[in-house]
């Protein structure tokens, strides 16, 4: 027999605080610490691009897509976005579209609160494309869905959520949630444990729902002033421990361990938090020294524009930095072979006849996987 959700169980009516005490205060210290990491990085969106698309890849990771974050790099350089003809594109659009959808919800920020409306609209982005065309983008489900196999019955599902005609009031109980201030609820993370757990049981779109419940994690984080932009990476820490990710979350509605459920979840921020600050540390060491290395090896003007422009495309064609760099064509085609002659660039496909050639900035690559995968 399935789980079924947890009608009348949210809130969480007993935390167990003393048990969540020891973790609390380690979260909120080592999100600090990024914090301050991320505080001093020039221009987060350009040096930490590499880290948002690793972020996209391993959240997708989580639903099953196989993509890689240099096959997305790649196709993206090839101008491939809008092309899904194969399975692998397919995943790769997904990855695609969750960098924009992170991307659209900071955008709408600026105007509207954490919420149910942005909440609909970030969904849409999520949902572009060809496996998102019949899942109602931006719209709750108006029918049953429930989780397990591919293709299984809802009689032999891991878990059924709310019911459709219930679902509009559960949202409501989690926007009311999601906008609690103390002493109602003594801590933030603790508070985004809850709020990540519900929503994912709460299933509230026809898909998505995962990627969807992924990106609250940063908003909320940006959204309550715990970080200055919303560049936080828990996904690979979820997907390194995927069983006791779904284990914990499938816990709270079958035995109500919500306890259970936010120690994992804060352990996660601790590791994360501090991978996510030993990764932009490194970034950001890379771009000062390579700063002052292509400022020396091209006596350019334009050579910082040209190494900005570089780490928010680090997979990208000659024809591409020429073209839209923003610096003069010859002095362009000058810096990139340059750059590629002194080992910054490693070209994955030479030039053809008026095919460009692909360059890889393995350096910043490298950092943003975690290992030497480039």
């Amino acid at each position: 027999m399935p789980v079924l959700y947890h009608q009348g169980g949210f809130p969480p009516p007993d935390l167990d605080w003393p048990r969540l005490l020891p973790l609390i205060g380690p979260a909120n210290a080592a999100i600090a610490r990024y914090e301050g990491v991320l505080h001093g990085v020039p221009n987060p969106n350009v040096l930490l691009s590499p880290l948002t698309t690793q972020e996209a890849v391993l959240s997708s990771r989580i639903e099953g897509t196989q993509a890689t974050l240099g096959e997305v790099l790649e196709f993206e350089a090839e101008d491939g976005a809008a092309d899904e003809s194969t399975p692998k594109k397919a995943d790769i659009r997904e990855v695609l579209n969750y960098r924009a959808a992170l991307a659209e919800a900071t955008r709408l920020m600026d105007e509207l609160p954490l919420s149910q409306r942005l909440i609909k609209r970030t969904h849409e982005v999520l949902m572009q494309g060809v496996r998102g065309r019949n899942k109602d983008p931006g719209e709750y489900r108006r029918i049953p869905n429930w989780i397990g196999p591919e293709g299984c019955a809802v009689e032999t599902a891991r878990f059924v959520p709310v019911g459709a005609d219930q679902l509009a009031e559960a949202m409501d109980a989690w926007e009311a949630y999601l906008h609690a201030e103390a002493p109602a609820i003594p801590d933030k993370l603790v508070q985004l444990a809850v709020l990540h757990a519900e929503f994912e049981a709460i299933h509230p779109f026809l898909d998505g729902n995962g990627r969807l419940g992924r990106l609250i994690v940063p908003l909320f984080l940006f959204s309550e002033g715990l970080l200055t932009r919303p560049n936080f990476y828990l996904s690979e820490y979820l997907e390194s421990h995927r069983d006791e990710y779904y284990d914990r979350l499938l816990a709270i509605s079958r035995d109500g361990d919500w306890t259970g459920w936010c120690e994992f979840f804060l352990r996660g921020l601790i590791t994360q938090a501090e991978t996510n600050q030993t990764k932009a540390t490194a970034i950001l060491d890379l771009y000062r020294v390579r700063k002052d290395w292509i400022a020396d090896v091209t006596h350019s003007q334009y050579a910082v524009r040209a190494l900005d422009w570089m780490f928010s495309r680090p997979i990208f064609k000659s024809s591409d930095f020429v073209e839209s760099a923003d610096i003069p064509r010859p002095t362009a085609t000058r810096i990139l072979r340059i750059v590629r002659d002194n080992g910054l660039l490693r070209e994955v496909r030479p030039a053809a006849g008026r095919r460009a050639a692909v360059f890889a900035f393995s350096e910043l690559l490298n950092l943003a996987e975690g290992r030497p995968a480039f």
